[in-house]
């Protein structure tokens, strides 16, 4: 079965009105997040470590953090932190309400 991903081979030629254009590598694998050939690209470690939704995007943001766009660092960690904090907060209350051990 064929999932998103398998539609975004980095090979095939995209059309976009009639010309053929390649995907642009902001897309598939930007730099700021580690680039195609890094075995740390944020995506892989994500899927690899099964971060779920809240982590992943903890890790996403940190790793991009200054290397996106270096005015935005500070953002970028805050956006981190706040990831942070709601799977934190989402523990706890599993905790409270018993659905964790």
């Amino acid at each position: 079965m064929a999932t998103i991903l398998d539609y975004f081979n980095d090979d095939l030629p995209c059309v976009a009105y009639g010309e053929e254009i390649r995907k642009k590598e902001s897309i598939n694998h930007p730099e700021h997040y580690g680039g195609k050939d890094n075995p740390y690209e944020a995506i892989k470690v994500i899927e690899a470590w099964d971060l779920g939704f809240n982590l992943g995007n903890l890790v996403k943001y940190v790793s991009r953090a200054g290397k996106k766009e270096s005015s935005k660092e500070l953002e970028d960690l805050e956006k981190a932190k706040w990831y942070l904090d709601r799977q934190i907060n989402k523990i706890k209350s599993e905790q409270i309400s018993g659905n964790r051990s």
